[in-house]
């Protein structure tokens, strides 16, 4: 994966859209101070979601849109895209189902910046929430502000950082963050089980006594005697009814169910066609290697013709000498100019502009124009020519031989322009079908929407018919429980009561009233002292039940505290595992980048522990401030941290504070370099950390430039003509005549010779 370009338009000081493509492993960007050369590193923060306005040198959103200048209008908007290359589709999302598809060879992050301070992200021109880019960009381990964008104030505050702020630097760059997230959210749980296993124990305390009240109350429990007839009577129409409500109710469920998972179904195997058509058609370009054949011919009969515009200058200089003796003792007059001279003159001129078109160099298309020029300066010189009186030119042998060579060069470079009108034309038509074959693919896309859209809506309706059955299930079950309760009561012809089947609508307010006035009936027939005791006894099971499912949930919890304090140990241990390994990769790098800045010398970091406060009895474990600390540190009063050591070639220094400021920007670099190269992020962008060097240094500096262009892609904001060197191409920042930054490029050839 590798960063390809950047485009900002409107974005603090680019008022007019800019590109910045990254082509090559180390890409140099410079400019003077207030040309806008920061802001493109800020604008890369920016795209890839930095939230601080601090961070980007504003206050608001507003602060970073363009405001205007006396050439260009002021933007209401600022916009930033970022491109990425994904051949080799390493992007991936956390949450697969947000609908943002990532098959293709490029990525295309954007963000946008609005006056009112709102922000809008996309990608891949699909609109986006913030958490979704920063899930995206996590997966190729980048983001906004992490190591893999270093300033010159970064450089000076890994220094200047304690022990421990040093520590948290180091383990937010090896990627540990999520092990003191994960033990965090371990202990926060395992203070949550305590506290869950005090309210069961409560709990059981509470039911206990009315358990022991209802075990009694079983064994005195007799059978109902009176209004039994009555409760019969009413259960024969109601049970009745309501069978029969169930049957029709799931019947007809069921029959919409079918209908509408067989329609889903249909509208799955359409989308998977069509998803499947349009992934294989998605990158199919039939007619782009017809357009480059052509275009490769092109180039070939425009060589033919640029020989043969040369080969047709030497003639005509040969011409023009004729001409010229035969000018000296003639009378001069007005000439009128012949026809083959204009066309060759037009020739020339066509062909010299064509040449300063392809060239894209400022300086060359100067010269090419100057040429120009200097042609025009002869055709009025020429129109002055006078004519011979006695002597014509036209009987010369050597001229006449001259001039049907110069005719038949210009017919062969006119069937050329003709040749190549033809591809031109041939190239027009390919291009033409390559349209019309992508409106084809996108009518394709249009049509999956539509099935989308329809499969959302048979979802929907799956979504509320499950409501109605979990409705009616709990009519069900309610049926069926009173008509276990009826079994006791009435016996067991209450079977046939509740197989008889009902014609035509069954109100359910009806079956209401009648349940209301059976529940009464049960209730007298209880206060009677004649009830079947079966709520008493499902009273006492329910109770017992819950009594039992307590006990178990105790025994759940004191199993899932026992859990997290393995876990918390294991994560803790491979914590402590990683980082120190992490440390020891990072001595290696960190030793070999601080001799080869020194000339020799050693530094390495060491893994301090140190006293620190003990936390107080009552300080939550959700304390944010303590995040990461160990639980055996908290025990004993110890803290880890980080310490930097150095020992200098040729001194016995080995104080940081002792450093001169040039030792300091060297020990940082060499540092943060061998921090990056642990866990090497795609690309590395360096805003004038080299500002501090002097020339010895800077090849020192530009040396290891080279060695980290390796694994990551580098960008360099600098002055340095030495950092510029190393670079493949120079990117120059200027503020414009109209008030604005505007980009040069200077390519490797060119940048050398700019650095010496």
């Amino acid at each position: 994966m590798t960063l390809k370009s950047i485009e900002l338009t409107g974005f603090k000081s680019f008022g007019r859209k800019s590109v910045v493509d990254f082509t090559t492993s180390i890409t140099s960007i410079v400019g003077p101070n207030g040309s806008g050369k920061s802001n493109i590193v800020e604008a890369i923060r920016f795209v890839l979601g930095e939230q601080s306005m601090k961070s980007l040198r504003g206050k608001g959103g507003v602060d970073l849109i363009f405001k205007g200048s006396k050439g260009i209008s002021s933007s209401s908007r600022a916009q930033v895209l970022i491109t990425f290359d994904n051949k080799d589709k390493i992007f991936s999302f956390t949450n697969s189902g947000l609908g943002v598809s990532l098959d293709y060879d490029e990525i295309i992050i954007g963000r946008e910046v609005f006056a009112d301070g709102s922000n809008k992200y996309s990608i891949n021109r699909t609109e986006v929430r913030l958490k979704d880019v920063v899930d995206l960009l996590a997966s190729v381990n980048i983001g906004s502000s992490g190591h893999h964008i270093i300033s010159q104030g970064e450089a000076d505050r890994v220094l200047n950082a304690s022990n421990k702020e040093r520590r948290g630097m180091i383990e937010d760059a090896l990627g540990l963050k999520v092990y003191q997230f994960r033990i965090k959210e371990s202990e926060r749980k395992l203070e949550k089980t305590f506290l869950n296993i005090k309210e069961v124990q409560a709990l059981r305390r509470e039911i206990a006594p009315h358990l022991a009240f209802l075990k009694k109350q079983v064994q005195v429990v007799e059978k109902a005697r009176e209004m039994r007839e009555e409760l019969r009577n009413f259960y024969k129409t109601y049970l009745g009814k309501e069978g029969t409500y169930i049957e029709n109710e799931s019947k007809r469920l069921g029959d919409l169910r079918k209908s509408l998972e067989s329609k889903g179904s249909a509208l799955d195997s359409k989308i998977g066609e069509l998803q499947k058509q349009n992934g294989e058609n998605q990158h199919e370009n039939i007619f782009a290697g017809e357009i480059k054949e052509n275009e490769n011919k092109i180039s070939v009969l425009r060589s033919d013709k640029n020989e043969l515009v040369r080969k047709l200058g030497r003639i005509e200089g040969i011409i023009e000498g004729i001409e010229h003796q035969f000018s000296k003792v003639k009378e001069v007059k007005n000439k009128v100019i012949s026809e083959v001279e204009w066309k060759t003159f037009i020739l020339d001129i066509s062909t010299r502009i064509d040449e300063a078109i392809k060239i894209e160099d400022l300086p060359n298309i100067v010269e090419a124009l100057k040429n120009i020029k200097i042609k025009l300066g002869e055709l009025y010189e020429n129109k002055e020519v006078g004519e011979q009186e006695n002597t014509k030119i036209e009987d010369n042998a050597e001229y006449k031989e001259m001039v049907e060579a110069q005719n038949g060069i210009l017919n062969e470079i006119e069937k050329i322009q003709q040749e190549e009108k033809k591809y031109l034309d041939i190239i027009s038509n390919l291009k033409q079908k390559e349209a019309e074959s992508m409106a084809s693919f996108r009518d394709s896309e249009r049509v999956l929407y539509e099935l989308l859209r329809e499969k959302n809506e048979v979802t929907s309706e799956i979504h509320s018919l499950k409501f109605e059955e979990e409705k009616l299930s709990l009519i069900k079950n309610a049926f069926e429980m009173e008509l276990a309760e009826a079994g006791v009561m009435i016996g067991r012809e209450i079977i046939s009561f509740a197989q008889e089947r009902f014609e035509g609508e069954i109100v359910r307010s009806s079956q209401e009233e009648i349940r209301r006035k059976i529940e009464r009936i049960k209730i007298k027939i209880e206060d009677a002292g004649s009830g079947s005791g079966n709520d008493v006894m499902k009273e006492f099971q329910e109770t017992e039940d819950r009594d039992a499912f307590l006990a178990k949930e105790i025994d759940d919890l004191n199993k899932s505290i026992k859990d997290c304090h393995i876990l918390i140990q294991e994560l803790k241990e491979k914590l402590d595992t990683e980082f120190k390994v992490g440390v020891e990769k990072i001595n290696k790098q960190f030793q070999e980048f601080f001799a080869l800045m020194f000339g020799g010398g050693g530094a390495f970091l060491a893994i301090t522990m140190e006293h620190k406060k003990p936390k107080k009895n009552d300080e939550s474990i959700e304390d944010e401030g303590e995040e990461g600390e160990d639980e055996e540190e908290n025990e004993i009063g110890f803290e880890r941290g980080i310490e930097i050591n150095v020992n200098l070639p040729h001194k016995k220094v080995k104080d940081l504070h002792m450093l001169s400021g040039g030792e300091r920007s060297l020990t940082s670099i060499a540092l943060l370099f061998s921090i990056s190269q642990v866990n090497p992020p795609p690309f590395l962008v360096l805003d004038e950390t080299d500002a501090a060097l002097d020339e010895a240094n800077s090849r020192k500096y530009g040396n290891m430039l080279e060695n980290l262009s390796k694994f990551s892609q580098l960008i360099v904001v600098t002055h340095n003509r030495e950092t510029m060197s190393r670079a493949q191409v120079l990117y120059g920042v200027t503020m414009s005549s109209e008030g604005a930054s505007k980009l040069l490029s200077i390519h490797l050839e060119d940048a050398t010779a700019y650095a010496k």
